[in-house]
C-alpha cells in the first residue's frame, strides 16, 4: 500500500506540476499582450499633463522592471494557490488510499481533477476485491473438499471395520464367504490408501514447488505405453485409446511429471466418456511447438465450468462420486507443470465431445 501511495504521489505532482507550468505560461503570454495592448495604446493618443500621463510615462521608462515585479508577483499568487491546491489533493488522496482497504465496492470519489488518479484508485480496489473474493472461494472449495474426503474416508473405513468384525466373529465361516468378504475389505482398504494419498496430495500442492529434469521424451512410446496401462481400466466400460503420434516425435522436457499431466487428462476422458467409445491422442509438430490433443466423447462440459477446470480442488462431478472423484488437483497440477515447462493448456466442449489441448516447445537443448 505504501508504495501505491507513492505512485499516487507521483501521479499527483506530475500532474500539478503539468498544470502550475501551464498556468505560468498562459499568465506570462497574457501579461506580455497586455503590456503590448498598453504600449500601443498609449503611443497612439495625444496625452496632457496630468497624473494619468505621469504613471504610463514613469511606467513607459520603466517597463522592464514593472513587467517583472507583475510577473514575479502573479508567479508567488499562482503557487501559493496551486501549492493550498495540492496539499488538498494530497489530502483527497491520502482518504482515497484508506478506502483502498475499506470492504465494500463503495467507488473512491477525488476532485474532477484528479479523474485519473481516482480511476487507477478503483480500478486497484476491484482488483484487490476480486483477488479476496477468488481467494474466499478457492478456500471454500478446499474447505468443502476435506469434507467430503473426510465422509469418503468413513464409508470404506465403515466397511473395513464391519466385514473384520463378522470374519473375527465367526472364524468357522465357510470358505467361499470368508474369500468373499476378505475381497470386499480389500478393496474398500485399496479404496481408503488411495484418498488418504489424495490428502498428501493437498499438502504438497500447496508447499512444493516443480522442479524440472528435462530429459528427450520419446512421445509415441510414451503415450503407447499409456494406452497399455489404462487397459484394465478401459475394456470393462468397452473404451479404447487410439493414439495417432508420428514416429519420432520428441519432446525435451521432464518425462515424470508430463507422464502425469498426460494421466490425469486421459484419467478425466475415461471418466466422464461414454460406453464403448474412443479416446483419441494425436500430436502434431507446429513452428517448433508439439500440439496435442485428447478427445473423449461424452456428455459436453457447460462453459462455467470450463472457466474453472484447472483451479485447485475444483471437481467436474458435482456429486462427489467416490469412483470418478478425486481431490480436484488433477487438472490444475497438469496446468502448473505444462506452464512450467512454457507450455500452454486447455479444454473446449462441444455436443459429445471434449478436447484437451497440451502445447509444448519441441526437442530442443537447455
Amino acid at each position: 500500500m505504501t508504495k501505491t501511495k507513492n505512485e499516487f504521489g507521483r501521479e499527483l505532482t506530475a500532474s500539478m506540476l503539468t498544470q502550475f507550468t501551464t498556468t505560468i505560461v498562459i499568465f506570462t503570454v497574457a501579461l506580455i499582450a497586455t503590456v503590448l495592448i498598453v504600449f500601443f495604446i498609449g503611443h497612439s493618443i495625444v496625452w496632457h499633463e496630468g497624473s494619468l500621463y505621469r504613471f504610463l510615462h514613469f511606467f513607459d521608462e520603466n517597463k522592464t522592471a514593472v513587467v517583472f515585479i507583475v510577473w514575479f508577483v502573479g508567479f508567488l499568487l499562482i503557487l501559493y494557490d496551486y501549492w493550498r491546491k495540492t496539499i488538498r489533493y494530497i489530502e483527497d488522496v491520502v482518504e482515497g488510499s484508506k478506502a483502498l482497504l475499506l470492504p465494500g465496492e463503495d467507488l473512491i470519489r477525488l476532485p474532477a481533477v484528479l479523474k485519473e488518479v481516482e480511476d487507477r484508485m478503483n480500478q486497484i480496489k476491484y482488483d484487490v476485491l476480486r483477488s479476496e473474493r477468488v481467494a474466499k472461494e478457492a478456500e471454500q472449495r478446499k474447505n468443502d473438499l476435506i469434507v467430503y474426503l473426510a465422509h469418503d474416508l468413513k464409508t470404506p473405513l465403515t466397511s473395513v471395520i464391519g466385514y473384520l468384525s463378522l470374519l473375527d466373529e465367526a472364524p468357522d465361516m465357510p470358505q467361499e464367504q470368508k474369500a468373499k468378504y476378505i475381497g470386499i475389505t480389500l478393496e474398500k482398504a485399496y479404496r481408503l490408501e488411495h484418498l488418504i494419498n489424495e490428502f498428501f496430495e493437498i499438502t504438497r500442492f500447496n508447499l512444493q514447488a516443480i522442479t524440472l529434469n528435462r530429459k528427450k521424451i520419446n512421445l509415441p512410446l510414451m503415450f503407447e505405453q499409456m494406452a497399455d496401462e489404462f487397459y484394465p481400466m478401459l475394456a470393462p466400460q468397452g473404451k479404447q485409446i487410439v493414439v495417432n503420434v508420428p514416429d519420432g516425435l520428441t519432446l525435451w522436457g521432464d518425462g515424470d511429471k508430463l507422464a502425469r499431466v498426460f494421466n490425469n487428462i486421459i484419467k478425466n476422458a475415461i471418466a466422464y466418456s461414454y460406453d464403448d467409445s474412443i479416446i483419441e491422442i494425436s500430436a502434431v509438430e507446429q513452428e517448433e511447438k508439439v500440439v496435442i490433443t485428447f478427445v473423449n466423447r461424452g456428455n459436453p462440459i457447460s462453459p462455467q465450468k470450463l472457466d474453472t477446470i484447472f483451479e485447485k480442488f475444483y471437481r467436474l462431478d458435482a456429486s462427489r462420486s467416490s469412483k470418478t472423484g478425486g481431490a480436484g488437483l488433477g487438472l490444475a497440477i497438469a496446468k502448473e507443470i505444462v506452464t512450467a515447462h512454457d507450455g500452454e493448456i486447455s479444454v473446449q466442449s462441444s455436443d459429445e465431445q471434449t478436447v484437451f489441448t497440451v502445447i509444448l516447445p519441441a526437442l530442443r537443448k537447455p
